[in-house]
C-alpha cells in the first residue's frame, strides 16, 4: 500500500480533530479527502507527511511508519499544503533550486528543475519573482516543489483553490497527468473536480470516516426510495396513479418519470405487471442516482 492509515488519532486539548480513522490507498490511486470545514482534512493530511505527531494511532507511506521512520516517509511524500507557503522573494528557479538543495537532488538538481518546469508549464514564467506571479501560477509552482524530489505519493490540500475556471482545469490536468504514475490523495470542496479526477473518494465528518467508496457506488446511497422509469410513448397521470406502490411520481424528462416508493424491488414486479395490462412498453428503469453533492450533505449533516 502507499498510504495505510490505521486508528489515527489527534486530539488538541478536549478535541478530538481526528477520531479514530482507517484507510488505505494503493499505488495509482487518486482519492479525493473530502469533508466540511473542520472536520479534520488537512490534521490527517499533515499527520501522513510528518508535519505533526498523532495523539494515538499509526501512518505508512510506502511501508515506511511516518513516527519511526520520518525521514524515509518525507523522502517518498509531495505535499502541498493548503496554504502554499511559498518564497515571494525568491525567483522560480532560484526557489526550486532551494528546494532541490533541501533533498540534496545534488547533481541531478538542473535536469529535475527544469523537467518540473515543462511539466507544470511555468516556463515562460521561471524567470520571474514568486511574489509577481498569478495564483494560478503560484499553485503551479507549488506542485513544481512538491514533485521535485520525484516521490511515490502526493498529499494535496485544496490545490484548485481560488482558482478561474481556467485556472482549474489547466491544475486538473496536470494532477491527471501526475497520477498515472503516482499515489495522489487530495482535499478539495469542488465536487465537480472530484469527479473529473477521482477514482475514489473518502467523506470525514466531525474527524470520523463516514464513507470510503467508489463515486459510482456512493451516489445510490439512500437511493433506494426512487426509481427512474422512462416509456416508449407518453404515460398519462391518471395511469400512474394505478400503481398503489408508488407513493408519488413527477416528470423527469421526455417519457421519463421519477416514483417514489418504500418498496423499490416489489414496484419493479408491480411495474412489468402494470406495463403488461395496459399495453405499455418501459424504455428504461433503473434507481434514482443522486448527486454527489446530495451524498455529501447527507453523510455530513
Amino acid at each position: 500500500m502507499s498510504i495505510k492509515v490505521s486508528s489515527l488519532t489527534k486530539i488538541y486539548g478536549t478535541q478530538k480533530a481526528v477520531d479514530n480513522i482507517s484507510f488505505e490507498l494503493k499505488k495509482g490511486e487518486i482519492v479525493g479527502f473530502l469533508g466540511p470545514n473542520g472536520a479534520g482534512k488537512s490534521t490527517t493530511m499533515k499527520m501522513i507527511t510528518g508535519y505533526i505527531p498523532p495523539t494515538m494511532g499509526a501512518a505508512e507511506v510506502c511501508g515506511f511508519d511516518i513516527q519511526k521512520s520520518p525521514m524515509e516517509v518525507r523522502k517518498r511524500v509531495g505535499y502541498l499544503p493548503e496554504a502554499n507557503p511559498l518564497y515571494y522573494d525568491m525567483y522560480v528557479r532560484e526557489y526550486l533550486a532551494f528546494t532541490a538543495s533541501i533533498h540534496r537532488l545534488g547533481k541531478n538538481a538542473k535536469v529535475r528543475i527544469e523537467e518540473m518546469i515543462a511539466l507544470t508549464g511555468l516556463g515562460k514564467e521561471a524567470h520571474k519573482k514568486i511574489g509577481t506571479l498569478s495564483k494560478g501560477y503560484k499553485q503551479r509552482v507549488g506542485l513544481a516543489q512538491a514533485m521535485l524530489h520525484d516521490p511515490e505519493v502526493l498529499i494535496l490540500d485544496e490545490p484548485t483553490s481560488g482558482l478561474d475556471p481556467n485556472q482549474i482545469i489547466e491544475i486538473r490536468d496536470l494532477i491527471l497527468k501526475i497520477g498515472r504514475e503516482k499515489t495522489v490523495l487530495l482535499s478539495t470542496h469542488i465536487m465537480q473536480e472530484v469527479q473529473a479526477m477521482c477514482s475514489r473518494v473518502i467523506i470525514i465528518s466531525s474527524g470520523k470516516v463516514v464513507a470510503d467508496d467508489a463515486i459510482a457506488n456512493l451516489k445510490q446511497v439512500n437511493t433506494e426510495g426512487s426509481l427512474v422509469v422512462g416509456f416508449e410513448k407518453e404515460v398519462s397521470d391518471q395511469l400512474l396513479h394505478q400503481l398503489k406502490l408508488a407513493s408519488s411520481f413527477k416528470k423527469a424528462g421526455d417519457k421519463q418519470y421519477i416514483l417514489a416508493t418504500e418498496k423499490p424491488e416489489e414496484l419493479r414486479k408491480e411495474l412489468m405487471q402494470w406495463a403488461l395490462a395496459n399495453d405499455i412498453s418501459i424504455a428504461s428503469m433503473k434507481a434514482e442516482e443522486r448527486s454527489l453533492e446530495d451524498v455529501f450533505r447527507t453523510l455530513t449533516n
